[in-house]
């Protein structure tokens, strides 16, 4: 029996491949040119690091500005000066204060924080400042406190200083004679003792006892009078140096001496100065 084929049929046949392999093709090319261009697109934007990666949101504390603070402004108070001990004559005043817990001798006109002496009585001191002026009382070993307040009437007195030969110490081998003039010029001008001996407080606990020399200015009279640094005086004239006031009791009773024996300790020793005043 023979087969035969319609030729028809096998043409619809081929047509149908055709048309398949042209779909394929199409295909291909279309996921070549589109769908591969999106797969790029997509691995890429995985591998991409995050914008806000790149944006510093604090900013950077090691640049930042350092702020200065500025130190405190400390007002000055008259309360921060007490007053230990007073001297005062028709020729001379001088004081003795304690600031900051240190102790500074004051003559007329001087000053300490700003505050300038410029009179005082027999328990109090008189001291100016912008154009005010403040009173202040003696420290009283029973209140322990000084009192303080404001004074009315100006002081206008002014101290003045006279020439004086500054060579009135002669030795006399067991003793030195020192002119009047000399004392006289020491007495109404205290600032010129501290321009040429330096006078410390000790104490034994809270009591004075004696006041060490520091320093004595080369040539001067306190020099002559076989002064050294390193010296305490202890007492003048059987008086002894324990305070403030016996101190300035020795100071203002010295124009009217006519002999003084001072009584020293250097180094271990203790020994007496003798001096004349005429």
């Amino acid at each position: 029996m023979k087969l035969t084929i319609d030729p028809s049929f096998v043409k619809r046949l081929i047509g149908v491949l055709f048309l398949l392999v042209l779909i394929k093709l199409l295909w291909f090319v279309a996921e070549v040119a589109w769908f591969s261009v999106k797969s790029v697109d997509h691995a890429e934007g995985k591998t991409a690091k995050p914008l806000y990666y790149r944006i510093k949101l604090t900013p950077n504390q090691s640049r930042a500005p350092k702020i200065k603070k500025r130190a405190p402004v400390i007002k000055s108070s008259i309360r921060d000066i007490k007053l230990l001990a007073v001297y005062h004559a028709s020729d001379a005043t001088v004081v003795t204060v304690q600031y900051k817990g240190k102790t500074k001798v004051l003559a007329r006109g001087e000053a300490v924080n700003g505050f300038v002496l410029e009179d005082a009585g027999s328990q109090f001191a008189i001291f100016t400042k912008d154009g005010k002026e403040y009173r202040v009382t003696l420290l009283s070993s029973k209140s322990g406190s000084p009192k303080y307040s404001t004074v009315s009437t100006p002081q206008e007195e002014k101290q003045e200083t006279q020439e004086v030969d500054m060579d009135g110490v002669v030795d006399a081998g067991d003793h030195k004679i020192i002119d009047r003039t000399l004392i006289e010029h020491y007495t109404k001008d205290m600032k010129s003792i501290y321009k040429d001996i330096g006078i410390q407080e000790i104490k034994k606990g809270k009591q004075i006892d004696g006041f060490r020399i520091t320093f004595v200015k080369r040539g001067t009279p306190f020099a002559k009078l076989g002064l050294q640094r390193g010296d305490i005086l202890k007492s003048i004239n059987g008086q002894d140096l324990d305070s403030y006031n016996a101190a300035f009791e020795a100071y203002k009773n010295i124009n009217d001496a006519t002999n003084v024996t001072l009584v020293i300790q250097r180094g271990k020793k203790e020994m007496e100065l003798e001096y004349e005043i005429n």
